[in-house]
């Protein structure tokens, strides 16, 4: 039997295909890759790290919403809320956890079976991170901007610039994972110079207010701002206290500088959490973290801001004034 269709059938019968082909290919397409973003600190003082970090995405071929998801939580400076987070993005079943600011967020996420690449100032070794630079082993590795390990040289370059203070200032957060790590740094380098070092402590910005009032009482003629993301969150906060206060300040990033403060020396962070977005893609493409060294900065930078030196009085020693490797004015 012969069976005849007509053109308005075969028309109707030929649009039903061509919409079941692309949900059907649709469907088969593979579920894009979700990076799991965890900082320490909070959104609007590191957006330039986030844009740093989607810049390193993009420069390993992947674009935020194109062919990569990314799940943000950020700690607001509160160290405690890291874990409650971390297990959050676990749960979520990401393809890689990216740990940003501080050995905290990479500490608090540490699993057997999620991959994780760190961005952090602090030491990854004592941090229990990996088990060496070359050989992270484990399911870590990441980008070292070694922070906390530039104490000795900060307080050199300050003493150089500031003659014989009665005593150096160390601001320090005491929830920072680092902490006991940067106070030996501290002492260890004051020792080193001959100058006691007189440690203030804030862990939120409250604390901070309280700090400066504590380094006037004791008479600091200089200060040292310690490795912190909650610092940089605070940096105008810490920039225009030390500035009220007429106190020189050595700090660990240009971002201090960049908002008035004195002096910087240190690696780039911006930079850093750029390298970790690329290491973040390898893993994605299947590379084994225990197989990815952990990368560390080969330059730093001396910042020192010629404005903010003229407003305290300050003259830059031409031999000080030659290292500088960015002069603001």
């Amino acid at each position: 039997m012969t069976v005849t269709i007509g053109r308005r059938e075969l028309l109707a019968a030929l649009g039903g295909a061509a919409v079941a082909w692309p949900l059907a290919a649709g469907a088969q397409q593979p579920a894009m890759p979700v990076i799991g973003f965890l900082h320490s600190a909070s959104p609007g003082p590191f957006a330039s790290a986030v844009a740093a970090f989607r810049q390193g995405l993009k420069e390993a071929g992947y674009i935020e919403g194109q062919n990569v998801a990314i799940e943000y939580r950020w700690a607001e400076g509160q160290y405690d809320r890291l874990p409650a987070l971390a297990a959050d993005l676990v749960s979520r079943q990401v393809a890689v956890i990216a740990a940003i600011a501080s050995n905290a967020p990479a500490q608090a996420a540490a699993t057997a079976t999620i991959p994780i690449v760190f961005v952090s100032g602090g030491d990854p070794i004592s941090g229990g991170l990996v088990a060496s630079i070359n050989r992270p082993g484990g399911n870590i590795t990441g980008v070292s901007w070694v922070a906390t390990a530039l104490v000795p040289k900060q307080l050199e370059l300050l003493s150089r610039l500031v003659r014989n203070p009665a005593s150096i200032g160390a601001l320090v957060n005491p929830s920072h994972p680092d902490h006991d790590l940067q106070l030996r740094e501290l002492r260890e380098a004051g020792a080193a110079i001959g100058q006691k070092i007189n440690i203030v402590q804030a862990g939120t910005p409250r604390d901070i207010d309280t700090a400066f009032v504590g380094l006037i009482q004791q008479g600091a003629g200089a200060l040292i701002v310690a490795n912190d993301p909650m610092f940089i969150s605070r940096r105008d906060q810490i920039v225009a206290l030390a500035a009220r206060h007429a106190i020189p300040a050595m700090y660990y990033s240009r971002e201090f500088p960049a908002a008035g403060g004195l002096l910087s020396y240190g690696a780039n962070f911006i930079d850093a959490t750029r390298q970790g977005g690329i290491y973040t893609c390898k893993v994605l493409k299947g590379a084994r973290p225990a197989d990815l060294p952990v990368l560390q900065p080969t330059n730093f930078d001396f910042v020192i801001n010629l404005k903010t030196a003229k407003t305290l009085g300050l003259d830059i020693p031409p031999t000080v004034l030659a290292l500088a490797d960015e002069v603001i004015e």
